[in-house]
């Protein structure tokens, strides 16, 4: 059995990207699966995608714009609802990874219900690393996901996830969180439904022009510890 590309589709958050996607889409132009941009910003991003759309009628790239701000979290969400193919998956609009990566994550749905892209277990390769700064503060968020949420994983954070449709669309409902806490809810989500996530190595360049600065992830383990303890025991 094999994942076919044309059964995964691939959801791509776009907030105010229109300066950095266009790298992303030409290594879409010979996907075979279904694409959705979810678009939520006050940039070009939507032209830009319509005009790459134009250009490559060939591609199944569907832009999906909202006037509103939805947030990382809410921006996956939207485009993860949207999906009708067996399997979804997500990754970032700045081109830390590629559409190979993506593949690889989705031949990992054969024996598994999820699969996570992981920068820091045995195998990953990340030529462009997070400054120090950042690699401590991720390496201190990710206790925390350890020590409060029961995660096994060693990086939740990596923006390339991918799916069984079925699995994740049963989630959603019970997640939350609108923001880059997102991540975290939807694995902790899915562990405690009963649904198996692996993590697999990723080949990742850190970008400049990060979103997630000090005030986010502060945010973030507010709205975290807000989701841990606010949840009812089952």
């Amino acid at each position: 059995m094999t994942v076919s590309e044309e059964d995964c589709t691939i959801v791509i958050p776009a907030y105010n990207e229109a300066g950095r996607i266009g790298g992303l889409l030409d290594g879409l132009a010979a996907y075979r699966g279904p694409v959705i941009v979810v678009c939520d910003g006050d940039d070009n991003t939507p032209g830009v995608v319509s005009a790459f759309s134009r250009a490559h009628p060939s591609c199944q790239l569907e832009c999906r714009e909202y006037e509103e701000r939805l947030g990382k979290g809410g921006g996956v969400v939207a485009g993860l609802t949207h999906a009708n193919t067996p399997y979804v998956g997500f990754m970032d609009a700045d081109g830390s990874t590629t559409v190979p990566e993506m593949r690889h994550l989705f031949a990992a749905l054969i024996d598994a219900d999820g699969a996570i892209g992981s920068r820091w277990i045995k195998g990953a390769c990340v030529p462009v690393r997070q400054s120090m700064g950042r690699q401590v503060q991720s390496r201190l968020f990710n206790l925390f996901v350890r020590l409060f949420f029961a995660l096994p994983y060693q990086d939740t954070q990596c923006g390339a996830k991918v799916f069984r449709t079925a699995a994740v669309q049963a989630v959603l409902p019970s997640v939350q969180s609108p923001g880059f806490e997102f991540d975290v809810e939807l694995l902790w989500q899915m562990r405690r439904q009963g649904f198996v996530v692996t993590e697999v190595p990723i080949h990742w360049e850190d970008q400049p022009d990060s979103r997630v600065g000090g005030t986010t992830g502060f945010a973030m383990l507010k709205g975290l510890m807000k989701i841990r303890f606010g949840h009812r025991p089952e």
